[in-house]
């Protein structure tokens, strides 16, 4: 097998198993002679996702919070110039530009990174997908033959791109179907708040939850919807993010509602994948226990902790629950506590309040589960 079969097949490896793009992008590099790779996507709102070769990972950190990326003309100058092929930056600039040009100075340069050539294109969910290469300061620029090196690459790389994107729609669609299976309403959402896939449950909660310009979800009251704006902020600046809880309010004879913005955990350099978290909903005073099995799905509880919340919201103390379920008040205040972390709550009311809601879901005609 040639060394584009091989690493065409790496590509499509890559697309069905994301941690796979780093090392992917590094052999990219090395088959077009180039000191770097990247690839990234850009939607609507001009987010950014990407995957890189490590030794311009600090770049493209920094470049993605910037403003600098509502600028930079590349993408768009490619697709309208050469929408079949690699170009050179160069190609697509005129001097003046690439001299004066604010991302080269403040992020290529700085990071020893002279030379850049790329191909951008349009998936069909809208996102611009660029592949991105550079040479450090010293060597020349792209030649002819590498450029035509990496055209031989394009198709493959575009068809991983669209299997990747393809993949996390349906995930995305399968996370609301797997909880309409707990009788839960769900939607996926993405980095900004924007709908990805939303379940007939959650639809059925229209107006108080829907959809309104740009697929952001738009919620009933001013109030709920700046505590939830300020819970994505959150949950995107955190490294390993908890569970947000934000109440709805009884409006109109319809009861309270707490939404919960529940992690999305999947490589995190997957690039393609645009949902962050799945808001699941729960009605707040329904009568029972909450059920084992969506304990442990909502908020990845293990058995026994599973069993101390349930206690919980039953009204037990932690002495109460260690002596029913005969632990040690030591163990069951241990359970409690990663409870409340993984829950995002602080205090025990607080926690019995968000877990009032979850009794047990409607399997067609199936019992709850002996416990």
């Amino acid at each position: 097998m040639n060394a584009e079969g091989t690493l065409a097949d790496r590509l499509y490896e890559a697309a069905l198993v994301p941690e796979l793009w780093t090392e992917t992008c590094e052999r990219i590099a090395l088959e077009a002679g180039s000191s770097t790779a990247s690839i990234f996507t850009i939607d609507g709102s001009g987010n950014h996702r990407y995957v890189t070769t490590p030794n311009i990972a600090e770049a493209f950190a920094e470049f993605v919070k910037s403003e600098h990326r509502f600028n930079n003309v590349r993408p768009a100058r490619g697709m309208e110039r050469f929408p079949f092929s690699f170009a050179r930056e160069v190609d697509i600039m005129s001097g003046q530009e690439f001299e004066d040009d604010p991302i080269r100075r403040d992020f290529l340069l700085p990071h020893g990174m002279e030379w850049e050539a790329g191909w951008a294109f349009q998936e069909p969910t809208g996102h611009v997908v660029v592949i991105s290469m550079m040479r450090a300061r010293g060597l020349t620029h792209f030649s002819d033959d590498q450029l035509a090196r990496l055209n031989l690459l394009k198709p493959h790389l575009a068809r991983a791109a669209y299997i990747s994107s393809r993949l996390a729609f349906n995930e995305a669609r399968s996370m609301t179907e797997t909880l309409s299976m707990l009788g839960l309403p769900a939607a996926v959402i993405g980095d900004g708040g924007q709908t990805i896939a939303m379940n007939p449950e959650m639809e059925a909660l229209s107006p108080r939850i829907r959809t309104g310009a740009g697929d952001r979800l738009v919620l009933e009251g001013t109030g709920a919807n700046a505590l939830l704006d300020d819970a994505i902020e959150r949950y995107k600046a955190q490294a390993s993010p908890t569970v947000q809880s934000l109440p709805m309010a009884a409006r109109d004879g319809v009861p309270p509602l707490i939404l919960h913005l529940l992690p999305v955990r999947r490589a995190a350099r997957d690039i393609f994948s645009r949902s962050m978290a799945v808001l699941a909903v729960t009605q707040v005073g329904q009568v029972g226990p909450p059920d084992m099995r969506v304990l442990c799905g909502l908020f990845d509880l293990t058995p026994a902790e599973a069993r101390v919340a349930r206690g919980i919201a039953m009204a037990q103390t932690p002495e109460m629950a260690a002596a029913a379920l005969g632990i040690s008040l030591e163990t069951a205040r241990s359970h409690l506590k990663k409870i409340m972390l993984k829950t995002g709550t602080t205090r025990q009311a607080e926690l019995v309040l968000l877990l009032s809601g979850l009794n047990a879901p409607s399997f067609g005609g199936g019992g709850r589960p002996e416990l």
